[in-house]
């Protein structure tokens, strides 16, 4: 009975997701988000709202990243009531974007010039072990993409990748919205990021949870409608937030990290960033829907 319950044990384990081009991927961003947070841990200096993002952020990562392999390798992803492949998606696009804010932010708020005590050096290589992390993402994200034609998981086509990386932007957007006055263009402005960033959340929630048959609509149709209102609402935050934030404005001097002026002005490239991810997201949704191949 031992024999038998022990050679099943093993039938069951899935190989393939620790030799696969996939795998090991993921095991290097496992190993190096390990070595990130570890270097960091050593160093006792990560206090402050920036150094707490970092290590959230490679702790996150590691943790989801080991799960999700654990799960693919003993082949228990299946009884989870969710679309795997579309939250595998999703979250290594996530972890792509989420790593390579941190690798920018880190070196960027901890590093000083001359860099020469041992302390600065794990700094160093924490930051570099952080940017090879977010390449091996960027590589998941690459390899699990779906082939042009492939809608069996939405979340690994381009449309449902810049889904990600749009609520991703808007949740940048939001952490540098600390003040803003009266004005009721920035009220618009920031009503537009809150809007199209709740119904692009559930967008992702619902593909990952399987709920998207209970649309009234087809999906392709609604994303394309979707898409076109987001686009034209964020034309007018790109035109509004610069004009209303700046106008009789002077930028302050000096003008640190934390001023309103940089804050503000931060605001307005991350909007332009939106503003062209729904534009190709609406391109792309609208060849699928009107240009289909023969």
């Amino acid at each position: 009975v031992g024999e038998l319950a022990g050679t099943m044990a093993v039938a069951t384990v899935n190989l393939r997701a620790v030799t696969s081009w996939v795998g090991i991927a993921r095991l290097f961003a496992i190993v190096l988000s390990c070595i990130a947070f570890s270097l960091v841990a050593s160093t006792r200096d990560f206090m402050g709202p920036y150094g707490t993002w970092c290590m959230f952020t490679w702790c996150f990562c590691f943790a989801v990243t080991l799960l999700v392999l654990v799960l693919e390798l003993l082949e228990l992803y299946p009884k989870l009531p969710l679309s795997w492949d579309d939250f595998t998606s999703a979250f290594s696009m996530l972890a792509a974007l989420m790593v390579f804010t941190t690798s920018v932010v880190f070196p960027s708020t901890f590093i000083s010039s001359p860099c020469s005590s041992s302390k600065c050096a794990r700094q160093a290589v924490a930051t570099t072990a952080s940017f090879l992390c977010f390449l091996a993402y960027s590589l998941e994200v690459g390899l699990t993409r779906a082939k042009p034609g492939d809608i069996s998981s939405f979340l690994s086509t381009v449309p449902g990748l810049l889904k990600v990386f749009e609520a991703y932007v808007a949740c940048l957007i939001f952490s540098l919205l600390d003040t803003y006055s009266s004005e009721a263009g920035l009220q618009w402005c920031v009503a537009v990021y809150s809007i199209c960033f709740i119904v692009t959340l559930l967008i992702i929630i619902f593909t990952i949870g399987r709920c998207l048959t209970y649309m009234p609509c087809p999906l392709e149709k609604m994303l394309v409608g979707y898409n076109a209102l987001a686009l034209v609402m964020y034309i007018t935050a790109t035109v509004l937030w610069p004009l209303y934030s700046f106008r009789g404005r002077n930028r302050p001097d000096p003008c640190g990290r934390n001023c309103w002026w940089a804050k503000h002005l931060g605001v307005t490239f991350l909007t332009i960033f939106n503003l062209v991810a729904y534009l190709v997201d609406l391109i792309y949704s609208t060849r699928t829907v009107f240009i289909r191949a023969p």
